[in-house]
């Protein structure tokens, strides 16, 4: 299981946005260095977060890209499936049937099981985490989605758990 690079750059754009606090934002060209990658690929990411409604952009001289809300307002998991979706969509199972039309293991599926279970995890603990939970230490930050994923552990049925 992978996180796209979408998500992984993505992710690191807005968080550069954020932490520069500029009052002009940040333009392609700046986070495209500061984060070492091609302006192609960074306006593409940069687009991707506009068109999902996390930053927006000002042109001219003193234009560049800032944020729409407040850090403590951008969820991560909205903002991760705005680059690139979740791991466990609703389609999953037709999407992975094989060459056969419906699933074989449709009717009573343990895979299927694993997946919508970390999936809710996932969303449990993205859900919660925002960018400036995001903007601390990696210590911090390890903390807090730490705390998130055993809060979210404890209200599971005992069933789910392990």
């Amino acid at each position: 299981m992978k996180f796209s690079t979408q998500e992984e750059y993505g992710l690191r754009c807005l968080l550069r946005i954020y932490k520069a606090k500029s009052q002009n934002g940040l333009t392609i060209p700046e986070i495209s260095q500061m984060e070492g990658l091609t302006i192609a690929n960074t306006g593409k990411l940069l687009r991707a977060l506009r068109i999902g409604g996390f930053i927006e952009s000002t042109r001219g001289q003193t234009g560049g890209y800032k944020l729409t809300h407040p850090a403590d307002e951008i969820i991560i998991g909205e903002v991760l499936a705005a680059l690139g979706g979740r791991l466990f969509e609703a389609g999953f199972c037709s999407d992975y049937s094989g060459s056969e039309l419906i699933c074989t293991h449709t009717i009573d599926c343990s895979i299927r099981s694993l997946w919508r279970t970390v999936q809710v995890l996932i969303d449990s603990v993205l859900g919660k985490m925002t960018l400036k939970d995001l903007a601390g230490s990696e210590n911090e930050v390890h903390s807090i989605a730490t705390m998130f994923a055993e809060s979210t552990e404890a209200a599971l049925p005992k069933n789910q758990v392990n």
